[in-house]
């Protein structure tokens, strides 16, 4: 089994350190220490790829993002980046600043909407770029995985008329948050199950952190856990991750194979007996009966 990639998602202008610089208009004023300071703990935490996301930097992006990307390959040499801005422009700025690193760098995220991808798919051609292929649709969020399999189809077939193949394209079929959109959980799992049939050799990514959006602040690293192992099971590459999550970091990377093994089992139908289990274990069985829809979701669910 291969390691989860770790897409580190802290650097984000709703930070409110980082946010204050990426806020700042002019360049003289920013201050690249918090920035620089905040990436090299992330690759010292085991995150594979800086997120830079600048929210929707109408105003100054495409003087911001080139600034920002040259500060963080500065601290992080060869590392390679995610681009996340809904200005194109601003992004495209990006790419021309951005150094060779690892692996290719990642436009996140191109929408499967014409207006985004017909400009934005020839653009990270010509950067040779990887993108995040997000199933948000004209409608917005798809209703189920029949709805997520035919935007996918659509985004998917443009870019390889364009040229991009398959293994440069991740799909994000878009993780909703567990309290008030559980079926949705369901959805992304049987679509997640379907990509390599639609689309073989594509990889796949999420924002998992937004399963946990709305729950308890001591409650989300469970959520984020587990449901991220249920997608693991179905070919899921790669997430936006929080990389202050320790515990997060040590199931991606292989070192807890207990946790896995519970999840994999329950999911292939493997009832384990609570009563043998521990403490820590019996939390992520209670997590994943929640997930699953079979406990109803309240903010007790580990303490029932």
């Amino acid at each position: 089994m291969e390691n989860m990639i770790l897409f580190g998602e802290s650097l984000n202008v709703i930070s409110r350190i980082i946010g204050k610089e990426f806020k700042e208009p002019d360049p003289a004023k920013r201050n690249p220490e918090p920035i620089q300071e905040e990436v090299t703990r992330q690759k010292e935490l085991g995150m594979d790829y800086i997120d830079i996301n600048l929210g929707p930097a109408k105003k100054f992006g495409t003087e911001l993002m080139p600034w920002v990307v040259n500060v963080v390959q500065e601290a992080v040499p060869g590392m390679p980046l995610l681009l996340d801005t809904s200005n194109i422009d601003a992004i495209e700025e990006g790419l021309k600043v951005a150094k060779p690193a690892d692996k290719p760098h990642i436009v996140n995220s191109i929408m499967a909407r014409a207006e985004r991808y017909e400009p934005m798919v020839p653009m990270t051609l010509k950067y040779d770029a990887d993108f995040v292929a997000l199933m948000w649709g004209p409608e917005g969020l798809p209703r189920d995985e029949n709805e997520r399999a035919a935007l996918a189809v659509e985004l998917l077939y443009f870019a390889n008329e364009a040229g991009i193949p398959n293994e440069k394209i991740w799909v994000d079929g878009i993780v909703t948050p567990v309290n008030i959109q559980q079926q949705q959980l369901m959805s992304l799992l049987n679509f997640q199950m379907m990509i390599e049939e639609i689309a073989p050799g594509a990889k796949s990514t999420c924002g998992l952190s937004n399963i946990s959006n709305g729950p308890p602040e001591h409650l989300r690293p469970i959520l984020n856990q587990t449901y991220m192992c249920m997608l693991w099971k179905y070919g899921m590459k790669s997430v936006i991750a929080d990389p202050l999550d320790k515990q997060q970091t040590a199931i991606a990377k292989g070192q807890r194979q207990d946790i896995v093994d519970l999840i994999w089992g329950m999911m292939d139908g493997t009832e384990p007996d609570p009563s043998g289990l521990s403490k820590e274990l019996l939390d992520y069985y209670k997590t994943y009966k929640v997930i699953m829809g079979e406990t109803l979701y309240s903010d007790s669910w580990l303490e029932v």
